[in-house]
């Protein structure tokens, strides 16, 4: 692997199947728990999987500009031996741009870049947004369609547009449908596809999906990373049984109360805090995520 001008490894993005879409550990005063974060990217640093910062697991909108800062500097600082990929979310576009040319400083190597919240473009406001994006970026980018959190989806038409821009690497499809996943093949064929849906790994891969970009890996890092090797090679027929079940678990209130709640009882986070408006008083009830984790713990004991 080679250094480039940030000082910072330049890694084949390609050859990560599972990124794990950090959750940002709080304590019980609102402050975000470096130390526990530091124990977070270690635990999946050492599972080699990739990480990715400041998404909607990581309740990163709900972080002032300055909390965002501070924690991709500390992830950086880190010298982890997986790539860091940064989310860029909002409806602004001009600010948008200037945490991009921020990042861009970074020793990290890719961005999620997700629709506009909220203003719903059509496929000509959605082509000039990532387009801008993709310009402002100086490494490869992931777009994210996921309309139930975005309130827009991103046509098909949007992708073939975009498709020859240097800087778009892959996309996120997080939409849960089949059919959806197939026109963006259609529409990009060279454009890596990688599954927003745990559960949906299984058939994504038999579709050609790359690999998947998890809430699950928080949780089970080393068993996540298995479960998205076996789903590739496609010679397990019996995969998502084994899953299911645990993964409705994790998504039975908003993604991430169920998980971090999870992480608290296995001990991964000292506290199960969430920014509002999420909240952990929204599951009571663990019963569901106790037994998840002991179906996945047993999973596959050669792990």
């Amino acid at each position: 692997m080679n250094t480039n001008s940030t000082n910072t490894v330049d890694y084949d993005l390609s050859q990560y199947p599972l990124w794990t879409a950090l959750v940002t550990p709080f304590d019980n005063n609102d402050n975000i728990d470096f130390n526990n974060l530091k124990i977070l990217v270690q635990q999946q640093s050492s599972a080699g999987n990739g990480i990715l910062l400041l998404g909607s697991t990581g309740e990163g909108l709900a972080l002032t500009l300055e909390e965002q800062k501070k924690i991709v500097s500390f992830v950086c600082a880190l010298s982890t031996n997986v790539p860091i990929l940064v989310a860029v979310g909002g409806i602004n576009l001009k600010a948008q741009q200037d945490w991009i040319q921020y990042c861009n400083k970074l020793p990290i190597h890719g961005y999620l870049l997700g629709s506009p919240l909220y203003a719903k473009p059509g496929t000509e406001g959605l082509i000039h947004w990532f387009n801008t994006l993709l310009d402002e970026a100086s490494l490869p980018c992931m777009l994210y369609n996921v309309p139930g959190r975005s309130a827009v989806a991103i046509d098909p038409k949007v992708l073939s547009q975009l498709s020859n821009h240097p800087n778009l690497w892959a996309l996120k499809e997080a939409s849960g449908d089949i059919n959806t996943f197939e026109s963006f093949r259609k529409a990009a064929p060279k454009l890596q596809i990688y599954s927003g849906d745990d559960a949906l790994m299984p058939y994504f891969a038999q579709a050609g999906a790359k690999g998947l970009v998890s809430v699950a890996a928080n949780a089970w890092p080393e068993k996540t990373a298995e479960f998205v090797r076996q789903s590739l090679t496609g010679i397990y027929p019996n995969l998502f049984n084994h899953w299911s079940e645990a993964i409705e678990a994790l998504f039975e209130v908003a993604n991430p109360i169920p998980v971090k709640i999870l992480m608290k009882e296995q001990g991964r986070l000292n506290h199960a805090h969430l920014r509002p408006p999420l909240t952990e008083k929204e599951l009571l009830n663990t019963a569901a995520l106790s037994a998840a984790d002991k179906t996945i713990s047993s999973w596959n004991n050669t792990l």
